[in-house]
């Protein structure tokens, strides 16, 4: 009963995924609509507002002592969100969910090792030295919510375990962006910044280990943290990765206990309504006993899972609408065939062509040589369509080639924009040839 909380989170995680994509894409091209209209100006401007926090002297949303602006805001703030919600999907299916075990995380792991190492390889030897192989790690990761929401269309022919695997090394795609994000695009360390953020970090984990389970507590000291990452010089993103594994994953209360105790209290309540009563209001009694209910249910769920479960809506339809709509625009002014090339080339055989050789090639050897199995109700046709679909790369992608060229002075903009076509052109080929391979695997289903 214990493990029923939690119990297959990552199809929980399949449900909540799904619509984001279809707001995902609206709003990518809402922002493209805008980047090629009269509006371009205006929208440009409005992301290049500062944007103040203060309190007295201390401005919290300040990077050596220069005001954020909201693109920087959504970037380097809001993203913290959305890296804090995959931080606490890693924890939580390394304790309870696929990555938990060995024998479940180790052919998704071995998918994804070929779905990151291939793209980076291909995109190494392709594209040209200089500043463009800067963004060598973009086709690195796949976008969970829409390669999931490409295959909710397909219905229920498609296997859970399919989608299970999906996801997984999507997951396990996310850890390797992590590590590619803080260990490349951080620079000029602050140890005075890194020593404070180290010491809340302790705070953190210490909390957690003396049952504290608390939300407003890991929030908090979560804040903090992230400002000191902040000015560190190691990309604030990470902070929200790393508090999020210090969310204690272990509720106050026991479930046995907790059935227990609402049992006892809801026996304390009258059966039948005196009729001399008033019926729309509780005496005091009766809303002590709910008031002990309600508190006695917040116990049972732990924080790392009520905190994963609440932040999901935030994520899905405001955290990644946002950045979607400041990261997707392209610009096609003075656009030529000759922009075709060089970046956007690059990127999109690096996620087309690479992911789909990495992801299937690993799984394909360690399932001949016979090291792992197939999973239940797949093949080898469905393994070649998921590989496709591993090239839909949107999020984290445009996220890497944001820190990966913005800042370059000069030619930064022109290879963004290209990275951005080849992004966004190389996920929608996949994501349409990815459907249609699985539509006819599993056409006689």
């Amino acid at each position: 009963m214990q493990y029923n909380i939690f119990k297959s989170p990552l199809r929980h995680f399949i449900r909540t995924k799904i619509n984001g994509g279809a707001i995902l894409l609206f709003v990518a091209l809402a922002a493209m609509i805008i980047a090629n209209s009269p509006l371009r100006e205006a929208y440009d401007n409005f992301f290049a507002q500062e944007v103040v926090l203060r309190f007295g002297n201390f401005n919290l949303f300040q990077i050596h002592g220069s005001n954020m602006t909201l693109m920087s805001l959504i970037n380097d703030a809001f993203m913290t969100l959305f890296f804090f919600s995959v931080g606490l999907e890693i924890k939580r299916e390394v304790l309870v969910g696929e990555l938990s075990s060995l024998r479940k995380a180790l052919l998704p792991v071995v998918a994804a090792c070929g779905g990151m190492i291939v793209p980076i390889l291909i995109f190494t030897l392709i594209c040209e030295p200089g500043p463009a192989s800067r963004g060598a790690a973009i086709p690195m990761a796949t976008d969970i919510a829409f390669s999931l929401g490409v295959l909710s269309l397909l219905g229920k022919r498609v296997p859970l375990s399919l989608k299970i695997f999906l996801t997984t090394f999507a997951v396990v795609d996310d850890i390797g962006g992590i590590i590619v994000i803080g260990a490349f695009y951080s620079s000029h360390l602050i140890a005075e910044y890194l020593l404070w953020a180290s010491a809340f970090i302790f705070i953190l984990w210490l909390g957690g280990r003396l049952g504290i389970n608390s939300k407003l507590y890991y929030i908090f000291f979560g804040i903090i943290v992230w400002y000191f990452f902040l000015n560190s010089g190691i990309h604030p993103t990470i902070a929200g990765v790393i508090v999020a594994f210090t969310v204690p994953a272990r509720p106050k209360l026991n479930i046995y206990k907790y059935v227990r105790e609402i049992r006892e209290s809801l026996q304390k309540l009258p059966e039948k309504v005196d009729s001399h009563s008033n019926k729309y209001m509780l005496s005091n009694s009766e809303l002590s006993i709910l008031r002990h209910v309600e508190s006695t249910s917040d116990k049972v769920i732990s924080p790392l899972q009520s905190m994963d479960d609440n932040l999901h809506p935030l994520v899905n339809y405001i955290v990644m609408p946002l950045f979607a709509f400041a990261n997707a625009s392209i610009s096609f002014d003075h656009f030529s065939l000759a922009d075709l090339e060089g970046v956007t080339l690059t990127v999109f055989i690096a996620l087309v062509v690479g992911k789909l050789i990495g992801i299937f090639s690993f799984t394909w050897l360690a399932i001949k040589t016979k090291l792992l199995s197939m999973p239940d109700h797949m093949n080898t046709r469905s393994l070649f369509g998921v590989s496709m679909l591993g090239g839909i790369g949107f999020t984290v992608s445009l996220f890497i080639a944001n820190l990966s060229y913005a800042a370059l002075p000069g030619i930064g903009a022109t290879l963004l924009n290209q990275a951005k076509i080849g992004i966004i052109s190389g996920s929608v080929f996949a994501g349409i040839m990815g459907y249609f391979l699985l539509k006819h695997t599993y056409s006689k289903k």
